[in-house]
């Protein structure tokens, strides 16, 4: 039919087994230099309709933002999480993921039953079982609303950070290793809120 489309969220999977309770994780911030690592892990009811949701990476910022309060008031429980730079150079950027989705499932006011990762890898949380789903982000809608918590809340702390930090251009570039961050790390070098594991390619800085 000429000019129609298909809402996103009508080819998202409502579950991944009838009849459990499912929390879909996610992250956002796992490829960045700086900032945290963010997880956020959603449930939402079967029947909850929440127009336009679908994988964060498919949305602009404005469609972002305003699905977050539509996931955070129709979700049965939420929950968003950081790891710090400092614990994930100590962890390791791919341990500190899970280490953040973890405590997004410890922050849950509801157990869930069954636990949606997006994904191919995962460590066990407690005796609930769980299944890894390659791009899950686009294929569930709880999977979805938990990459756009995650990104959103993320994207909102680093913009707070770039207050803090103008040089690095944090409230465009979120943290991620795009060319003016680069830039910046080679004529500032790093601050606290980098993290010291990561190739960052810097030089010392000028001195003046």
């Amino acid at each position: 039919m000429p000019g129609y489309t298909v809402d996103a969220m009508s080819r998202l999977a409502a579950y991944h087994t009838k009849g459990l309770l499912e929390a879909g994780c996610d992250e956002a911030g796992r490829g960045c230099l700086a900032g945290p690592v963010v997880a956020a892990a959603v449930i939402l009811p079967a029947r909850a309709r929440i127009p336009g949701l679908d994988d964060s990476k498919k949305l602009t910022a404005v469609k972002r933002e305003a699905l977050r309060p539509l996931i955070e008031s129709h979700a049965l429980a939420w929950a968003v999480v950081a790891v710090e730079p400092a614990e994930i150079d100590t962890l390791n950027i791919l341990r500190a993921s899970f280490v953040a989705m973890h405590r997004a499932l410890d922050a849950l006011h509801h157990r869930p039953q069954h636990l949606l990762i997006d994904g191919n890898r995962f460590i066990p949380y407690r005796d609930i079982p769980h299944t890894c789903l390659v791009k899950g982000d686009g294929r569930f809608r709880s999977i979805a609303a938990a990459s756009i918590l995650a990104k959103t809340h993320r994207d909102e702390l680093m913009t707070r950070l770039h207050a803090e930090h103008p040089v690095y251009n944090w409230a465009i570039n979120k943290g991620y290793p795009t060319e003016d961050h680069r830039e910046a790390l080679n004529r500032f070098g790093p601050c606290a809120h980098h993290r010291k594991s990561f190739r960052l390619n810097y030089a010392e800085p000028e001195l003046f």
